[in-house]
């Protein structure tokens, strides 16, 4: 029995070795790693979609987020990138901190930072549409853990004492750091996956700068109580704070019940703080290619390097799409009027 299955397999491995031998190859050209991703393109969200404030209008036109496609580096994908004109090379480690980092590290960081982006939206619309908005809570987090930290601290712990101290705001935790000597250890209250726990951190000084450092970078994660209420939702695959400009705008606009799309689409991109300022972000050039493919009228760029290169991208190809320079949320909302 087991000889006349072993014949079988035999003769068919010699009769249809080619066939075999392809499907191997394909396997292996579509799944072995290359460290890169492979840039394909540009596409948009509607903000307009994600953002419901209560008793608002629809309007005619849209607020829209601009974010780059990308697929996962395989050789088939490396090759298929020399081949397409549109499709572009980026580095792995132009997506991590450093190359210790894990894929979940990489995913709470960047849940974090949109987290926090939609608070800095919700903060800056509220209070330039004049509407109620405080702070129901806030919260330090880890969010990433340098090489050179001697700790047991996790990337997503959240920060409850240090030394049994309590510290609301990132700064202070840092003027408290500053009194601190090299080699001294902290002792870190946080809570991990809902249970209560006491770390360590042993504190280094870096000798170019003369700092004192734990290692461990730290962010503030605030919870506003808001009225009228607003629900903002994303898709857990979403992140990153490259959204805050155009939901601070889709916000806003819902909270004055104006249309001040005026009728048009828009599509944009740029960090947003709380004192309205617009930050830079990567991938400008790919972010207006998908603007110019849903037929977005404007298209808004943080002010710096990132319009720069928006101009130059759409001299290059001729685009018809017009460009406002983004410094701040005031000033964004005075283009748009024009």
């Amino acid at each position: 029995m087991v000889n006349t299955i072993y014949k079988k397999i035999k003769d068919f491995i010699q009769r249809e070795w080619k066939f075999l031998l392809i499907i191997f190859l394909l396997i292996f050209i579509t799944r072995f790693p290359v460290d890169c991703y492979v840039i394909t393109g540009g596409g948009i969200i509607s903000a307009t979609d994600r953002v419901h404030v209560t008793g608002a209008r629809k309007k005619s036109g849209s607020f829209n987020l601009a974010y780059v496609s990308e697929l996962k580096g395989t050789i088939y994908t490396y090759l298929l990138s020399y081949i397409v004109p549109s499709f572009e090379r980026e580095s792995t480690s132009d997506y991590k901190y450093d190359e210790s980092e894990s894929s979940e590290d990489i995913e709470f960081r960047n849940n974090l930072l949109l987290n926090q982006a939609n608070n800095n939206a919700k903060y800056v619309a509220y209070t330039n549409a004049n509407k109620e908005i405080k702070v129901k809570s806030q919260s330090l987090y880890v969010y990433y853990i340098s090489k050179d930290a001697v700790t047991d601290l996790k990337v997503g712990d959240k920060v409850l004492e240090v030394d049994g101290k309590g510290f609301q705001t990132f700064s202070s935790l840092r003027e408290y750091i500053n009194t601190k000597s090299s080699g001294e250890v902290l002792s870190v209250k946080v809570e991990e996956n809902g249970k209560k726990k006491t770390k360590s951190a042993k504190l280094y000084k870096d000798a170019k700068e003369n700092v004192i450092y734990m290692g461990v970078s730290i962010m503030l994660d605030k919870n506003y109580e808001v009225s009228p209420k607003v629900d903002i939702k994303f898709r857990n695959s979403e992140g990153g704070p490259s959204g805050g400009l155009m939901m601070s705008l889709e916000i806003y606009s819902q909270l004055i019940n104006k249309d001040i799309t005026r009728g048009r689409k828009i599509v944009g991109t740029g960090t947003i703080s709380e004192d309205g300022e617009v930050g830079e972000i990567d991938g400008v050039k790919y972010k207006l290619r998908g603007a110019v493919k849903n037929e977005a009228q404007i298209f808004i760029a943080p002010s710096g390097n990132n319009y720069k290169e928006a101009v130059k991208e759409k001299k290059k190809n001729n685009y018809k799409i017009k460009i406002i320079e983004a410094k701040n949320f005031k000033q964004v909302l005075e283009e748009l009027a024009k």
